[in-house]
């Protein structure tokens, strides 16, 4: 699973047999382009690029996780090596130090990475043992650790091996457990994690007590019934509430039972089980990819295509991808983000060239990474 303010995933088919007793492996080419100012798209420099570029030789990535946060890049290869490049002045790559990379460089020597989420300054991660990993910077008790300490290398979240899966935001997280139990930590100035009040925490705290909780991309998720959720702060709309008030404790969005995926960043964006694909909250660069610059606190339909398979949204930039494999882009592109070569924004989808075996997308301010099959 991939998920940056929730980041969103597809799981991979086989194209050919493998013996029952073998685990599938696969191999995928990384690319990325845009912004590279501390090196984030790991391609040995600090050029930006408005196409896509891959990322060394390798096709050992994974499409498992790959996640972009503020100017530093986390990836998971096949092997379940660990694997960090860019901005690293809060120790955030987890290599021991706070020197900046612009080419991937491995954490560790462990072979037991799950997931990884990059956050604006800090990462975490789940083992396959299913225990929580974070570094960086501690500040507002974002690393869940108890304390508001830096940390350069990683660090266990407590002694549990029940978590499932991780998002970083900014100084505050999101975890859900192998029970389905949502928890959070961090700056709560906003009612962001969701505890019906807004006091920061430090070490995670169960959101409720509901065990029903299966996605999560930041202060939106759903519910095993196919429900969608949101809280905290919601002063444009993010929320899909119909409205601009904040909230502290989760509230539903409409009354379906149909939402398959979702990913927040400064705006939301979510596809139902039909493949439609629907978007809501600012909209000042086109990036609900709806034709226009108009904000909405409601969902709203993205054309009429049921073929949507995964989407990310970062903060004024979208990436999608449809079930033909095909990769798609809309938003602001001042450094050519959307990988069209160009730097022109644009408010309905546009196509990343011709391919059709994109499976993994990521992107966060102002660049995009995505796996090729």
């Amino acid at each position: 699973m991939s998920y940056r303010y929730g980041a969103s995933y597809l799981d991979p088919g086989l194209n050919t047999l493998v013996a029952p007793t073998a685990p599938p492996v696969y191999t995928y080419y990384l690319y990325s382009w845009g912004q590279s100012a501390y090196g984030q798209l790991g391609l040995g420099n600090i050029t930006a690029y408005s196409s896509p570029k891959q990322v060394g030789a390798t096709t050992l990535w994974s499409s498992v996780s790959i996640s972009t946060g503020s100017f530093n890049t986390s990836a998971i290869r096949n092997d379940g090596t660990l694997w960090t490049w860019g901005r690293n002045n809060f120790g955030q790559l987890g290599l021991n130090n706070t020197t900046y990379y612009s080419s991937p460089k491995q954490v560790g020597a462990l072979t037991n990475w799950k997931t990884v989420s990059t956050g604006f300054y800090h990462t975490m991660a789940i083992k396959t043992n299913g225990t929580l990993w974070a570094w960086g910077r501690g500040l507002y008790g974002g690393l869940g650790l108890g304390n508001t300490t830096n940390y350069s290398s990683p660090v266990q979240v407590g002694a549990l091996t029940t978590w499932l899966t991780v998002v970083a935001s900014y100084g505050y997280g999101y975890a859900i457990k192998t029970d389905g139990s949502l928890w959070s930590w961090g700056n709560n100035a906003q009612g962001q994690l969701g505890l019906g009040n807004t006091t920061y925490y430090s070490s995670p705290k169960q959101v409720g007590a509901l065990t029903t909780w299966t996605k999560l991309s930041g202060n939106i998720a759903i519910q095993s019934n196919g429900t969608l959720w949101s809280w905290g702060s919601n002063n444009n709309g993010q929320l899909g509430l119909g409205n601009r008030t904040n909230y502290s404790s989760p509230k539903q969005i409409g009354a379906l039972t149909t939402w398959l995926s979702v990913s927040s960043g400064g705006y939301s964006a979510a596809i139902k089980t039909d493949g439609t694909l629907w978007m809501w909250g600012p909209n000042s660069n086109g990036q609900l990819g709806l034709g226009n610059r108009t904000n909405y606190s409601s969902p709203m339909q993205v054309g009429a295509l049921t073929n949507w398979s995964s989407v990310v949204g970062g903060f004024t930039t979208t990436i999608a991808t449809k079930t033909d494999g095909t990769l798609w882009v809309w938003g602001n592109n001042f450094y050519g983000q959307l990988g069209l070569g160009n730097r022109t924004n644009y408010s309905s989808p546009k196509q990343v060239g011709s391919l059709t075996t994109w499976q993994a997308i990521t992107v966060a301010e102002n660049n995009t990474l995505a796996a090729l099959y």
